[in-house]
């Protein structure tokens, strides 16, 4: 195991020189190719921030004008008869539009039910195995110029729920 900490040390410091070596070796500019690539980041970077300003108003909007609380109050109840704890009903919503303001409402859960019951252990999963899909289909599809797209939001809503399934049975077996 210490092998293994004492060569992750070096790992990225090798790469790095190795990426310099290699176009110096292919008599590529590599300093001209740092600059130029750094250039189109930012230029993506100031392509994004409006959309990133927009989505995170939104989410704010959203959960403090109480929509989020009256849809999660509605699907609450529709959630009472299924295996699916109702408490998550919120995180499941809000996850798909901010992962930061899901992980507030994250550690709210674990404060009231704690990390190690049913919903602490659902609640996680559906962190990791849930995607923030309407920020990632704005930002990707923005960034990318896609305006016709047509199937995904149907799609990542359908892999969403299956994530959150996913969890249920999951935790139910670590359970």
């Amino acid at each position: 195991m210490q092998f293994i900490l004492y060569i992750s040390q070096f790992i990225i410091p090798f790469l790095i020189f190795y990426i310099i070596g290699y176009g110096l070796l292919a008599k590529v500019p590599v300093y001209n190719s740092f600059i130029r690539g750094a250039r189109e980041g930012l230029e993506t970077v100031v392509r994004i921030v409006p959309t990133m300003i927009g989505l995170m108003a939104a989410a704010g909007v959203l959960r403090a004008s109480g929509f989020l609380d009256l849809l999660a109050s509605l699907l609450e109840r529709a959630a009472s008869g299924s295996p699916f704890p109702a408490a998550l009903v919120p995180l499941a919503l809000l996850r798909m539009f901010s992962s930061s303001a899901a992980t507030g409402l994250l550690l709210d859960l674990y404060k009231e039910y704690g990390t190690d019951s049913s919903v602490g252990l659902i609640a996680s999963l559906m962190m990791c195995c849930t995607e923030t899909v309407f920020y990632t289909m704005s930002l990707y599809f923005m960034t990318a110029g896609i305006k016709k797209t047509r199937h995904t939001a149907c799609g990542a809503l359908l892999a969403t729920l299956s994530g959150i399934a996913a969890c249920v049975v999951l935790a139910g077996a670590m359970g």
